[in-house]
């Protein structure tokens, strides 16, 4: 006997968030829902600030781009209602003022001139600078709670393509056949994780030894890496800020015995002293150029980045400037005590 299906139905945008500034870009901002943008979007977004002054104008939201090869900035700009020539004016100042920059828009609806130009723009401007077009529209089944969805309508002339940059080096001679599996092994572990309903982000693979997820908070990472020399693979924390890694790294340290007890093993806690980064990481011995040994990759690699995300998420983003300031005084009355001695 077939199951009875549910109708679904258009809910209203002003029914739900009242005024843009007070409600729909504060919602936008929440870790959840700017997760659902990222994974429309294929771009790990990193929030940065709500309501921030960009030049002239003041941005909805500024996020950083979580790719730890690409640091540049991702610009929010989100409308209730139709988009309109002051909101063309607003994203076409952030490009002129920025390097190297994404622009995504998000309206009600999109008029088609305005389309047209972001196509347009799409066109004309290099691989520096992206523009995005979503509609974002909310559904409900039987009177049940809003859910939102984001339709693209327009983007960059080649993110159609199962990846931006790497499907293009992988054309390009010459480029060694280790990238070339590396790319393979990370286009086929993206398929792996969709399928197997993770709630893991999936951004675009490229040919290269790691794959980053980001923890929506800057210069943190969790790298999940292919050891095809030493045939070793391992999933790491990944910490890069200049200026404030080894405090991080100290603050996580301290909670040491409670993070290796939640992901369930002794993780080597690598505090890099000549470097502007530090990682804790968990590794094992496997062949990443043994392709039938990619499905058990595959499973180590899924429990491994889902519990280090588990662990160190609330964690990392719960980090507060007065913990930072407060382990960095500790730090350099210990040194002074040690420089006296």
């Amino acid at each position: 006997m077939t199951k009875p299906l549910g109708k679904l139905e258009r809910v209203e945008l002003r029914d739900i968030w009242e005024t843009e500034d007070k409600h729909f870009t504060p919602w936008l901002a929440e870790e959840s829902n700017l997760e659902l943008l990222a994974e429309t979007l294929g771009i790990d977004l990193e929030l940065e600030a709500v309501e921030k002054n960009v030049g002239p104008f003041r941005a909805d939201i500024l996020c950083k781009n979580g790719d730890r090869d690409d640091d540049s900035w991702v610009l929010i700009e989100n409308q209730i209602e139709r988009s309109d020539h002051r909101h063309l004016g607003q994203i076409l100042t952030y490009a002129a003022g920025l390097q190297a920059v994404t622009i995504v828009w998000i309206a009600s609806k999109f008029t088609e001139e305005h389309q047209a130009t972001l196509d347009w723009l799409n066109k004309i401007t290099d691989e520096r600078f992206r523009f995005f077009a979503l509609e974002v529209e909310l559904w409900s089944i039987n009177g049940s709670i809003a859910a939102p969805k984001f339709n693209i309508v327009s983007k960059p002339n080649d993110w159609s393509q199962s990846v931006l940059h790497a499907a293009q080096h992988i054309s390009d001679e010459p480029i060694s056949e280790t990238k070339k599996l590396q790319f393979r092994y990370w286009q086929q572990f993206l398929e792996y994780l969709k399928s197997s309903g993770s709630h893991l982000r999936l951004t675009n693979p490229k040919p290269r030894h790691w794959k980053s997820f980001s923890l929506s908070r800057s210069h943190f990472t969790i790298d999940a890496v292919l050891g095809t020399r030493d045939k070793r693979i391992r999933v790491e924390l990944f910490i890069t800020d200049p200026v404030h890694a080894k405090t991080y790294f100290h603050i996580l340290k301290k909670d040491k015995s409670a993070i290796e007890q939640e992901i369930g093993a002794a993780l080597e806690w690598k505090e890099l002293p000549a470097r502007n980064s530090s990682k804790i990481l968990q590794s094992k011995d496997a062949n990443p150029t043994d392709e039938n040994d990619w499905p058990s990759l595959n499973t180590w690699f899924k429990d491994r980045i889902e519990a280090f995300d588990r662990a160190f998420r609330d964690r990392v983003r719960d980090i507060d400037p007065e913990q930072l300031e407060q382990e960095e005084q500790e730090e350099q009355e210990e040194q002074e005590e040690e420089d006296a001695v």
